[in-house]
């Protein structure tokens, strides 16, 4: 065969080939540019971003007090040995997300499995906020507001922990989704599945019971949504039937959790402030992203002629719960976090449906049809930013409830299940300390704190009537001073170095932090110190 057959030859199979090569590229974008593929991939990318942010150092730092609290819940009712006696099942709240946790635990306890299932939590609720954002409006504002959710620090923070304010905003989330196909369509059965939604809040935290508010105001305020009386009262004994295993179970197991229950609704209704009026002002907007705040507002004006029930829906759910914690007494960290949801798919829309010019500068322009792919960048760039400095480990010798761990407590209980014999009692500051010295170290605790009088404590703490007899005695052998808790509470701090030295207390072990000075020196200060007291 002549070389120039095989040259002509060889240059039609480079042709072939580069054609199947075109072809299977444009049969791949094709299928990028379908919905099914594009919805999977927004997802998954929302998703992964999620997971990094809250997987990353998680277990970095020990349990924070309601960290322990609920995991040792979880370890009761998973009956492990250790904890039965230390950590009784039924205290203040529903045990929805506790008996999540005790799932996890038959598979062995750990901190790093408790956190784990946070963020499982976590992540259903990034994708129902899609499918939330998706319903309401379309593809684009549901993969802005997951991805905002995905990065949110008051987010994140929530489900890196421990905590039943995760698996709460995950049930109102439901809730709300429920609503939203029930306004949508006005079928009967979507109103039922509020009720269910509505229940398993209430069961992840009894404080999620406000969503019902919600609902009654948004319905009441919605004269174009048709709905019949029948279909509310079916809803509500829905939503009363699964809210039903928790009083049932208080009533089965006894008469001492019925009495815990009420002394703990007396507690709430007459506890002292723990913090002042503008705790949520200050607090909560950094942690929510002040541009997602900003977009949110901005687009309610923008769009006030398009205004329709969906906004109205989300505005309510945003509203109730923040007038009642902003008038309620008593204000924690992650309360707000159902208000989080309803926040970013309004920020999304904006982002979405607002059409500026299309920007031009010397050779570069950006279209106006991409330029809210931009400002959600901006804004997802904020969140990350403040995200990422929150959970990256970090020494520090104060704590805002709710916020994360506490540095040197998991070292501490360690120590303690080493050195200290079985069967000793500790006295610490607070409760907070005691619960942490229960879950890592395994041995009962008291704290100095806790009041005597029940309408000033919580009912699950037991206080300490007569602290001299108790280390007069020998019934207290080893006295805990932290950092954490004297920066809440200088008058105990001081009674308890009092009663430390008082009882002749050596110091037996210190946990310490590393600190940088105002000058730029880095100096170690000692967050929890162990003394041994003797009579």
């Amino acid at each position: 065969m002549a070389t120039t057959d095989i040259e002509a030859i060889t240059k039609h199979h480079q042709k072939k080939d580069t054609d199947f090569i075109r072809l299977a590229v444009r049969r791949m974008i094709a299928l990028i540019r379908s919905r099914a593929v594009g919805h999977f991939l927004a997802i998954s990318l929302v998703l992964a971003i999620a997971i990094f942010v809250r997987v990353i150092y998680i277990n970095a730092v020990g349990f924070n007090s309601d960290e322990a609290v609920y995991a040792g819940q979880g370890a009761a009712i998973a009956r492990v040995p250790v904890y039965t006696d230390i950590f009784p099942v039924f205290r203040a709240h529903p045990l929805l997300f506790q008996f999540l946790v005790a799932l996890v635990f038959h598979f062995g306890v750990s901190d790093l499995g408790a956190r784990l299932a946070s963020v499982a939590v976590g992540l259903v609720t990034v994708l129902l906020v899609y499918y939330i954002g998706n319903r309401l409006y379309n593809r684009k504002v549901g993969f802005f507001a997951a991805l905002f959710i995905s990065l949110m620090p008051y987010h994140v923070v929530v489900t890196r922990q421990v905590l039943l304010d995760g698996s709460m905003a995950l049930a109102a989330t439901l809730t709300l989704l429920m609503m939203v196909r029930f306004a949508e369509t006005e079928r009967a059965v979507w109103l039922y599945a509020a009720g269910a939604g509505m229940g398993l809040t209430f069961l992840a935290k009894e404080t999620g019971i406000l969503m019902f508010g919600a609902i009654y105001a948004f319905l009441a305020l919605s004269p174009e949504i048709k709905i019949k009386i029948r279909d509310i009262i079916i809803s509500t004994v829905i939503m009363v039937l699964t809210m039903s295993p928790f009083p049932l179970s208080l009533r089965l197991s006894g008469v001492e959790s019925n009495k815990t229950a009420g002394n703990y609704i007396v507690w709430q209704l007459f506890r002292r402030p723990n913090h002042t009026w503008d705790f949520y002002p200050t607090v909560v907007p950094p942690a929510i992203g002040i541009l997602v705040i900003l977009f949110a507002i901005f687009g309610l004006w923008l769009l006030r002629k398009n205004t329709t029930w969906r906004e109205k829906l989300l505005v309510i759910w945003i509203l109730v719960p923040t007038a009642f914690f902003q008038i309620w007494p008593t204000k924690g960290f992650q309360y707000l976090l159902p208000t989080a949801i309803p926040m970013a798919v309004l920020a999304a829309r904006t982002l979405a449906y607002m059409q500026p010019k299309a920007i031009d500068y010397k050779n570069f322009r950006i279209p106006k049809s991409t330029l809210g792919f931009v400002f959600a960048t901006i804004v997802a760039i904020s969140l990350f930013i403040p995200t990422w400095n929150r959970v990256k480990p970090r020494q520090t010798d104060t704590f805002l409830a709710g916020s994360g761990g506490i540095p040197g407590g998991r070292e501490m209980g360690n120590w303690i299940q080493e050195e200290v014999p079985e069967g000793a009692l500790f006295m610490t500051i607070g409760p907070s300390m005691a619960n942490i010295i229960k879950w890592y170290g395994n041995q009962d605790a008291l704290g100095l704190s806790v009041s005597p009088n029940p309408l000033h404590r919580n009912p699950s703490y037991q206080p300490i009537i007569n602290p001299d007899y108790m280390l007069r005695t020998g019934d207290i052998q080893y006295v805990v001073w932290d950092s954490f808790s004297a920066g809440r509470s200088s008058f105990f701090s001081e009674k308890l170095l009092w009663y430390a030295e008082r009882y002749h207390g050596r110091v037996v072990h210190t946990q310490t932090v590393k600190l940088t000075t105002d000058d730029g020196h880095t100096v170690e200060k000692p967050v929890i110190i162990v003394y041994e007291v003797h009579p």
